[in-house]
């Protein structure tokens, strides 16, 4: 789904067959100016998500960016200001304010997490544990913050992942299948497969044809053994049981990646509003 799509379904979702509150008490001609206020720390996100909100409300609508997305805000700043016809700022703002809200959430907790490995070459992954129909935004939102998409969905990357292996009859079975698969249908998709055990990453590492392997529930040591078995020959990810006390820790093992799915799944939306300025 494009962005441009999940701006008309939530618009459409929202006004219905129109927004009776301010067509029924505000002057059709009434031009006015709004502030959207930070009422809350962290990281901000979704300004061009808002512009183009704008644009498929009312072309007339102005904006005028104070802060830019990616930006640490503070209680009382102003992110940017609105101006055109009064009706239809309030038909966009509640559109404008669900998706920064919760974009901005997501940055913050993106970048939180990023800051405490900073100094490290660990990369912080999000998921596909999302909200359906807004996973280009979520992500985006990954991204702002200052960490990295994994892949966008079942079509852009091979993830063998524990029932994809058991079904398939085993880590050997789980790849060869697929590179037949890969073989016969002309694609060219990386490989990642999810490991349990020391002794399924030894299994992985002596079948080979693999891109990138999870280490999935692993503690930090048994990371660093894994790590030793695979020698740099293939990219590697950490996942699981992964939080803010503990994921200094595992990035110190020299891991990859490190994917949180909690970034985009369990996050609070940031405090922001849309008042009218006078």
């Amino acid at each position: 789904m494009t962005i441009s799509e999940i701006i008309k379904n939530a618009l459409a979702e929202d006004i219905g067959d129109g927004d009776h509150s301010s067509l029924a008490s505000i002057d059709s001609k009434a031009i006015a100016k709004a502030h959207l206020y930070v009422k809350e720390e962290g990281i901000l996100a979704g300004i061009e998500i808002a512009k183009e909100v704008c644009k498929h409300v009312d072309e007339r609508l102005q904006m005028n960016v104070f802060i830019e997305d990616g930006t640490q805000i503070h209680y009382g700043d102003i992110a940017f200001e609105l101006i055109g016809p009064a009706i239809s700022i309030l038909t966009a703002e509640r559109t404008i304010l669900n998706f920064m809200q919760r974009m901005s959430g997501i940055a913050t907790a993106t970048n939180s997490l990023s800051q405490i490995i900073a100094d490290t070459q660990c990369k912080i992954l999000d998921t596909r544990k999302t909200t359906p129909g807004i996973r280009i935004l979520e992500k985006m939102s990954v991204k702002i913050g200052g960490g990295e998409n994994h892949r966008m969905g079942l079509f852009d990357m091979i993830m063998l992942k524990d029932n994809h292996i058991d079904y398939a009859g085993g880590i050997r079975s789980a790849i060869e299948k697929t590179h037949e698969y890969l073989r016969r249908n002309g694609k060219n998709l990386k490989i990642e497969i999810e490991t349990r055990s020391l002794e399924d990453v030894k299994e992985v590492i002596e079948v080979g044809g693999v891109d990138r392997i999870m280490l999935d529930n692993f503690t930090p040591e048994q990371i660093s053994e894994a790590l030793k078995l695979i020698g740099g020959k293939y990219e590697t990810e950490a996942s699981g049981k992964i939080t803010h006390e503990n994921i200094r820790e595992y990035a110190l093992t020299g891991v990859d990646y490190i994917s949180s799915g909690a970034l985009t799944h369990h996050i609070k939306s940031l405090d922001l509003s849309l008042k009218a300025v006078f």
